[in-house]
């Protein structure tokens, strides 16, 4: 399989995830399969909770800021991420996080405003540095793994000030960069593992086993290091891109995040055939604050190729 096509796969991919599990947020375990007994039978990209069909929510809107600012500036200029993620919320967007929305509201410079949050709230550790990670981990990818894991690091610290969100992002950005290269990102899972700060790596040793289930989770799946478990587990334990979005939705609780990260990583792994038309077709993602701009699959596409081959 060709690199490029992992590459449009995990961006596409995790879109497709996002907008997939976005009307059942919140719901129930089951809840999909409930609604789509048949897998294959078409009409999941049902909408509903308050987004359309096929729409994209948070988690791929930020992941697209990420993305035009990495292209434009050329590289990492957190500032210019920062500016960007402000002036999107500051235009009303359907969903943000409570966190994430105080972080960019608060009056704080970018290198501040996270940290300050963490000291006075003590509670940062949200998967919402995660779910917008697939194209920045397409862009850094090329470049090893010691530097695609510390971008994920300093994306992931300019909104959550908790490391716990820091060095999730980090494993998602290593994985996604093995399995662009061809390699089996689950066999890969103790290697990288290594690399994760000490304070945090049995915490993500627990939830990235082979014998973990959401089941076990301690925390609700808002929280990163579940959120990236559960992702992991629908991956390891289903054998398609389709399956394993199912699998990440029945889960339930913060569907559209773990299916986001669960459609960016089975992307990666299965590439672009592997994603259903009728769930690409539907696709669309507004942009708030950005003069009304809507992406659709064909932007994405477009916005993958130029991530991968570092070109604006």
């Amino acid at each position: 399989m060709k690199r490029m096509d992992r590459a449009v796969a995990t961006v596409v991919g995790s879109a497709v995830g996002d907008a997939l599990g976005a009307p059942f947020e919140f719901g129930p375990p089951g809840a999909f399969s409930a609604r789509f007994p048949e897998p294959g039978g078409g009409g999941e990209m049902c909408g509903g909770g308050g987004w359309e069909p096929g729409e994209g929510t948070d988690d791929t809107q930020m992941a697209v800021l990420v993305a035009e600012s990495l292209l434009r500036r050329g590289g990492l200029d957190l500032p210019d991420i920062f500016g960007r993620f402000q002036q999107w919320a500051a235009a009303d967007p359907k969903d943000i996080g409570l966190q994430t929305e105080d972080v960019l509201t608060n009056g704080m410079p970018w290198d501040l405003a996270a940290a300050i949050h963490f000291q006075v709230t003590q509670r940062a550790a949200g998967n919402g540095s995660l779910m917008r990670a697939s194209t920045s981990a397409v862009y850094f990818a090329r470049a090893g793994r010691t530097m695609t894991m510390d971008a994920a690091r300093r994306i992931a610290a300019l909104t959550h000030g908790d490391r716990a969100a820091w060095e999730g992002t980090a494993i998602f950005h290593e994985l996604i960069r093995l399995t662009l290269a061809g390699a089996d990102p689950l066999r890969a899972l103790p290697d990288v593992l290594e690399d994760v700060h000490p304070d945090h790596r049995r915490r993500y040793g627990t939830v990235l086993a082979a014998d973990w289930h959401p089941d076990q989770a301690t925390e609700f799946n808002g929280a990163v290091w579940p959120c990236l478990g559960s992702a992991v587990w629908a991956l390891r334990n289903t054998n398609s891109f389709e399956d394993a979005l199912r699998a990440a939705i029945d889960v339930g609780g913060d569907t559209d995040t773990v299916a986001a990260v669960t459609g960016g990583l089975a992307g990666a792994y299965y590439g672009w055939d592997a994603i259903p038309d009728r769930w690409t077709e539907p696709l669309h993602v507004p942009l708030p604050g950005f003069d009304g701009r809507v992406m659709r699959p064909a932007d994405l596409i477009d916005l993958a190729h130029h991530l991968e081959t570092g070109m604006d």
